[in-house]
Formats: structure tokens, C-alpha cells, sequence
């Protein structure tokens, strides 16, 4: 596909911040509130475009190397999640506990990347 301008990010953001600088500020009751949550749809979108496809492609390097063979993300996601419920992995396995904790973050990354848990693991990684 040709390099169309506007892009679809750069198309989200201009609606977003037309949502939140020109149609928030004068908005009151339940239709403000429901702005807010279609402005934060939009930044999670924005978020999820422009590093969803790098994390999802870094979460399934190592559900390849945890569980041994390759596959799609959710089939190697789904028997991970198998294998610790039926108890074939647990914390003692090894780099289970390292992928957990990165998938999360790369969750909370696109998600909301201001989650007060999120930014003090960021810190303590410093």
C-alpha cells in the first residue's frame, strides 16, 4: 500500500485531539464522561499501533524459547497458560517468571503507560 497521507495514526490523533481540546472542555455530565473514555480508546489505539506488533512479536520469542517450538502468539499463549494451570510450569521454571513480568508491562506500555505500578517498575529497572 502507497504512503497515503493522512496515516491512519496520524488520523487518530487528529480526532483525539480535536476530542480533547475542542469538544471535552465543553462538555458536561455523562456525554463529558463518555468524551473522556472515547478519548482514552483513542490513546490506547494510537498506543497499541504504533508498538503492538514490536511487543507481539518480543511475547512470542519467548513463548518460543519457554515452551520449546514455534507457533501464532495466541495458540503459544493459550498452552502456556495451559501448562501453568495444569502445573507443568511454575515460578521455578525457568524464565517463566521473566516473561510474565514483561508481558504485563508491554500490556500496561499500551493499556496506560501512567498506571502508578507500571511507572514504578519502570523506575526500579533503572
Amino acid at each position: 500500500m502507497t504512503t497515503d497521507r493522512p496515516s491512519a495514526p496520524e488520523l487518530l490523533e487528529a480526532v483525539r485531539e480535536f476530542l480533547e481540546t475542542e469538544v471535552q472542555p465543553n462538555l458536561e455530565g455523562s456525554v463529558a464522561f463518555h468524551t473522556r473514555v472515547a478519548v482514552n480508546v483513542l490513546k490506547i489505539v494510537e498506543r497499541e499501533l504504533a508498538n503492538g506488533l514490536t511487543l507481539a512479536v518480543e511475547e512470542k520469542a519467548r513463548l518460543v524459547e519457554l515452551l520449546g517450538h514455534d507457533g501464532d502468539l495466541d495458540t503459544l499463549a493459550n498452552e502456556l497458560t495451559e501448562a501453568i494451570r495444569a502445573g507443568r510450569m511454575d515460578v521455578r521454571t525457568s524464565g517463566l517468571t521473566e516473561h510474565l513480568r514483561s508481558t504485563t508491562m508491554a500490556k500496561l506500555a499500551i493499556d496506560n503507560p501512567r498506571y502508578e505500578s507500571y511507572q514504578r517498575a519502570l523506575r526500579e529497572d533503572r
